[in-house]
């Protein structure tokens, strides 16, 4: 199929994130790296061995310190994650969600997935492509098993107060060492997604060069075909943001 192109070869600006999801992401980025780093620490704690005596640097890094950092970690994680659900409620470009039920969602999928697999030259122009699409709605569930366990953790069952309510009570019913390994095992493939969308994402950028890696802090893509997914952009009066 041939792409359209813009009237006169133009290059077009697509103003597609919101700054909710922009500012909100890259707090999130730097709270999972930290939050992986303390919580691999936490799994496994620096020890200088039998019989060492306690140092400067063992209180800097004693398993209490980064438990409280892991803490405050979780608690901006979470405001930062329920932000950006607020910017998905108010701009279109910020729910861009995959449309599972829809045969030509698993036609172009397929064709994204063999682009990046090296197996297809190129594939349609996207203002956010339906593999992305579907890879961040993974990424949203687990964020959601992250924090409920988390939080299942952190307010045990013999806590006191409205949050120890909501989330302690299923740590009584589960058990805690199930929510320790479903939140460790679950930072781990959150760890692998974040690996492969930087690869997609700096691949983008060097291969189709419309400002993938650019769009997280100007909000805007530019293309110089019109991009398939057009129609999920436009408001209710059939208008598309443009820069």
């Amino acid at each position: 199929m041939a792409k359209l192109v813009h009237p006169k070869g133009q290059l077009k600006k697509y103003y597609i994130f919101s700054p909710f999801l922009r500012i909100f992401h890259w707090i999130m980025v730097w709270c999972i790296a930290g939050l992986f780093i303390t919580g691999l620490l936490i799994m496994d704690p620096i020890s200088g061995g039998p019989g060492h005596e306690p140092t400067f640097a063992d209180w800097r890094l004693s398993v209490d310190l980064i438990r409280n950092i892991h803490f405050l970690l979780g608690f901006i994680f979470t405001a930062s994650f329920t932000l950006r659900i607020y910017g998905w409620i108010i701009n279109r470009g910020d729910r861009l969600l995959p449309k599972f039920w829809t045969t030509k969602y698993m036609e172009e999928t397929v064709e994204v997935a063999l682009h990046y697999s090296l197996l297809k030259y190129s594939h349609k122009p996207y203002l956010r492509n339906p593999l992305a699409r579907g890879s961040y709605l993974a990424l949203y569930v687990m964020v959601l098993v992250e924090i409920v366990t988390g939080f299942a953790m952190y307010y045990m069952p013999n806590s006191t107060g409205v949050p120890a309510s909501i989330f302690g009570w299923s740590i009584g019913m589960y058990g805690e060492m199930i929510f320790h390994w479903v939140h460790h095992y679950f930072a781990w493939f959150i760890m692998f997604f974040a690996m492969g969308h930087v690869y997609m994402v700096f691949r983008a950028d060097l291969m189709e060069r419309e400002g993938e890696a650019a769009s997280m802090f100007s909000g805007t893509k530019t293309l110089a075909h019109i991009p398939s997914d057009i129609d999920d952009l436009k408001d209710k009066k059939g208008h598309v943001a443009e820069d």
